[in-house]
């Protein structure tokens, strides 16, 4: 039970470190998370959902393994060589094929103009939702440009700024 648990441990600091080195996985995140935000807007089945989660965690596993594809090709090669940019191109390319098949189906899904009426309709009545939906937009940019270590690291300059002036 020790190594599942050290196993799971060692995945997670992985998971981890893929989102605060690579904004491309956060922005799979913060678009996974509209995603499964706006499908509650839309009458979907089971299967459907499955289907979302299913290309959300693949796009995000694909990001990962490409990380490593490139994290391990720098280490391994100090100079430029034809064969490591092709792989890294290669791992780069089989991530932008599963995002764009995800992109794909979503538009299957979710290009209802009825129901995204609705989805207007619903934030310009409710003021609320709106300036929440806004500030949340504005948080996830930050979030995909400068990443979670970047804004630690800031955060703590500014304090340590601010104690010092006091």
């Amino acid at each position: 039970m020790k190594k599942q648990i050290f196993g799971f441990k060692c995945a997670f600091k992985g998971i981890i470190r893929t989102i605060n080195s690579e904004s491309h996985m956060r922005f799979h995140i913060v678009a996974g998370i509209y995603v499964m935000l706006f499908s509650m807007f839309y009458s979907f089945s089971p299967a459907q959902y499955a289907v979302l989660v299913l290309l959300i965690t693949l796009v995000m596993a694909l990001e990962t393994v490409n990380t490593c594809i490139e994290d391990l090709c720098g280490l391994v090669a100090d100079r430029y060589e034809p064969l490591v940019k092709f792989v890294k191109d290669a791992a780069a390319g089989a991530v932008l094929i599963v995002a764009m098949g995800a992109v794909a189906i979503a538009c299957i899904f979710f290009l209802d103009f009825n129901v995204i009426g609705r989805i207007f309709a619903f934030f310009t009545e409710n003021l609320l939702y709106l300036i929440f939906l806004v500030i949340s937009a504005v948080i996830s940019a930050i979030f995909v440009v400068i990443g979670p270590v970047k804004i630690k690291e800031k955060f703590i300059k500014l304090k340590n700024r601010h104690l010092t002036k006091g």
